[in-house]
């Protein structure tokens, strides 16, 4: 009994782990003869390659199963959502408010703009073909190379004096200002029922107010031959149409309330729960 109360020394005990790491008179290494440890390691060892051999079939036969080009199953969006820019979002929503006087309140909504549209300069748009048809542009093979569809192209210049070419700050110190309209993709969505839709802003709540914008393209329309959308292993070098809306009688030193609606046959807006479906409310106030 003293014996088990009896306190090692720290270099006894360094000696007793040596001593069971390798012990000499019996040869065993860790408490186990070599021939021991050579058959735990190839247990374990096919034990893992085995596992791993499961593993990898069950992910490539998961794999065979799954469409590259689109996806098996897609959420309950029927309608697509809509963005705007510039996106400014304050507390409640998008805002945007500046002083037509001062460029640091309006310099940053132009740049935004600006940065946006580099991706529908000419160059940008190169890969991409142009579309002269106002039908779906419906493609049962894959023409474009390296085994993809075609793009239609959408340049900047169609946004003609919101393009930002003729008019580098699009219009905000004159109290002008441009906002782009973009419809988000949905795959092989086909909206308008063979009629292109169009964006329609009014003033929120007061339909009847009479609110002055010029559209770009004319009528603010999707054309067509842009739908449907593929995905983007199918069309990496698709571009989102764009519509931008020239605000002309806006009231300065007011708050406003704006909505714009995309109006088409199969596009919602009254989604209660989910507010940028089929639309895009903002607030915008100009002072001077």
């Amino acid at each position: 009994m003293s014996a088990l109360n009896e306190k090692k020394t720290c270099s006894e005990r360094m000696e007793n782990f040596r001593h069971f790491v390798w012990n000499p008179e019996t040869k065993l290494f860790m408490g186990r003869t070599l021939i021991n440890w050579v058959w735990i390691s190839l247990y374990y060892l096919a034990f893992y390659v085995v596992m791993s051999g499961l593993f990898a079939l069950s992910i490539y036969s998961l794999m065979r199963t799954v469409n590259p080009y689109e996806p098996d199953y897609q959420d309950q969006l029927k309608s697509p959502g809509v963005t705007l820019r510039p996106d400014v979002y304050g507390d409640r929503g998008l805002q945007i408010y500046y002083n037509v006087s001062d460029n640091k309140t309006w310099g940053g909504l132009v740049t935004t703009l600006r940065t946006f549209l580099t991706a529908y300069t000419p160059a940008a748009q190169r890969p991409n073909i142009n579309c002269t048809s106002n039908t779906y542009f419906i493609q049962d093979t894959f023409d474009g190379p390296n085994k993809t569809k075609l793009s239609c192209k959408f340049t900047s210049d169609m946004l003609q004096n919101c393009s930002g070419i003729t008019d580098p700050t699009f219009g905000f110190p004159e109290g002008k200002p441009c906002f782009i309209i973009k419809m988000n993709r949905i795959i092989k969505f086909l909206p308008g029922n063979g009629t292109a839709p169009r964006v329609d802003c009014t003033y929120v709540g007061d339909e009847a107010r009479q609110l002055e914008v010029d559209y770009y393209p004319v009528n603010g329309t999707f054309n067509l031959h842009y739908f449907p959308y593929y995905g983007k292993k199918s069309q990496p070098s698709y571009s989102n149409p764009l519509v931008a809306v020239k605000f002309l009688n806006i009231t300065r030193n007011v708050e406003l309330r704006i909505v714009c609606k995309i109006i088409g046959a199969g596009i919602t807006f009254d989604n209660v729960h989910d507010p940028y479906e089929g639309k895009v409310e903002f607030k915008l106030k100009i002072e001077d």
